[in-house]
């Protein structure tokens, strides 16, 4: 039996009006993500990537074209419909992280199940931030707050909370843009053991050794898919950090 994809993109545009001008951001993109994919979308500034990815999130909608998102059509629903499918089945996570600083991590992992359209109990909110956070190796930071986090683990909290509505795919958006090498590298390893768990990824990135780690890139230029291919040369993170650890360590006996 097929397997549905869960983003099936056909004949996108996405034209946008600035004075007398058109311009047209993305160009007859049509795509198929798969359960359980890795995928990377990359491509310089201006090449259409971020439109796509406010399509794909539902942030924003398509001029022309089709768009089902687990088997839903969404490339006509209004602003209101969009936001409870985006509730529903799409789990965000951003350069900035996004936290709110005056919360422990896990009242900002919980924060999204307060605007869940199924009612979640007080208790199941705590018991599902709590396994969340586990998830992502941070369960005994739980009662910390951002200012006493790393930057690599404030991007942890992030994903737990992208992960606590069991959404149907994981969107991020340039995920280790404000982190160093070695932190890179652990988050990628994240991303990569929660996509071994079967979850949907998709990661918007325009640095290819970071797009390296993932199973599949998606090339756009001038708003146009250029090249779609399985990454070859697929970097495991548990390698590459004990590989960078090594170098670290040669160093500071040299």
């Amino acid at each position: 039996m097929q397997t549905r994809p869960v983003i099936e993109l056909a004949e996108i545009h996405k034209v946008y009006r600035t004075g007398e001008v058109d311009v047209h951001a993305v160009r007859g993109v049509s795509l198929d993500i798969l359960p359980g994919e890795f995928v990377a979308i990359m491509g310089s500034s201006g090449s259409g990537k971020s439109t796509l990815m406010n399509m794909i999130g539902c942030l924003d909608r398509p001029t022309g074209g089709k768009y089902l998102l687990d088997g839903i059509d969404v490339s006509t629903l209004d602003r209101d419909q969009r936001a409870v499918i985006r509730n529903d089945k799409i789990g965000f996570i951003f350069q900035g992280f996004n936290l709110l600083s005056r919360t422990t991590a896990q009242e900002n992992v919980e924060m999204p199940m307060l605007y869940n359209r199924h009612r979640v109990s007080a208790q199941e909110q705590k018991e599902r931030a709590r396994s969340s956070l586990e998830l992502v190796g941070l369960g005994k930071r739980a009662d910390h707050k951002p200012n006493q986090l790393s930057g690599g683990q404030q991007q942890r909290v992030a994903i737990a909370r992208a992960l606590v509505n069991k959404p149907s795919l994981l969107l991020a958006d340039e995920p280790t843009g404000n982190l160093d090498s070695q932190t890179s590298i652990e988050i990628m390893g994240v991303f990569q053991k929660l996509n071994e768990a079967g979850i949907t990824i998709v990661m918007v990135t325009h640095e290819l050794d970071v797009a390296r780690f993932t199973k599949r890139m998606v090339v756009l230029r001038d708003g146009k898919i250029v090249t779609d291919e399985l990454v070859r040369d697929r970097m495991d993170a548990a390698v590459e950090l004990g590989k960078l650890k090594a170098a670290q360590e040669a160093v500071k006996l040299a």
